[in-house]
């Protein structure tokens, strides 16, 4: 995983002033899997301010063409990457298609919403990455659609073990533009945090499934 320090510095303090992610140690939130977590992360929320939308989609593709070249399509994960995703196709002038959870149950019954020919190259962009089941899920259906996959792009990970292993298994590259390290260090440095609360989302961190258990 390549982060460009600046732009990953600068990625975590744009995403803590508008909130797109909120840090509550003595709050702590409860995801949808049931854990509880100091954290919440909701990265839609960046398509409301255009200066930011604009610095996150040129980075992005700025990352891409830098990794990959450009690739035949970019498609984005529903819900989360589809705002962002099509921003990037956009500014690249690239073909965009998105990825369901799983097939419609109506109509064409598609996964993949747009035109796909078989063995083009796909970059994958993602608005935030945890355990990395649900983007992975994306990549199965395209690749089941003979599409070559060449990479995934995210505006953020946690940097779980188990999203790293996941990634490995799949055999897909995973990038992001920022991470939960920088985003410490940028909200300890923006006074967001104590060293107490620092101490505590590091903490979690380390074992989250088991956080206040």
């Amino acid at each position: 995983m390549i982060l460009k320090k600046d732009t990953a510095q600068k990625t975590a303090e744009l995403l803590l002033q508008i909130n797109a992610i909120k840090l509550q140690p003595q709050n702590p939130f409860t995801w949808a899997s049931g854990w509880k977590s100091p954290i919440y992360c909701d990265n839609r929320i960046t398509l409301s301010y255009p200066h930011i939308r604009n610095f996150l989609r040129e980075h992005l593709a700025a990352q891409i063409e830098e990794l990959y070249g450009k690739p035949d399509v970019i498609a984005g994960v529903a819900t989360g990457a589809i705002g962002i995703g099509m921003l990037v196709a956009d500014y690249m002038n690239l073909p965009f298609i998105y990825v369901r959870p799983e097939p419609k149950k109506h109509g064409r019954q598609n996964q993949i919403e747009g035109i796909l020919e078989e063995h083009q190259s796909v970059v994958v962009v993602e608005d935030l990455i945890s355990t990395g089941k649900s983007s992975l899920n994306a990549v199965k259906a395209l690749r089941a659609a003979n599409a070559q996959v060449k990479g995934m792009l995210a505006l953020f990970s946690y940097g779980f073990d188990t999203a790293t292993d996941n990634f490995k298994d799949a055999d897909v590259q995973l990038h992001t533009l920022s991470n939960y390290q920088h985003l410490l260090q940028q909200a300890e440095k923006a006074k967001y945090i104590t060293k107490d609360e620092l101490e505590t989302l590091e903490k979690w961190r380390s074992n989250p499934a088991q956080w206040m258990q």
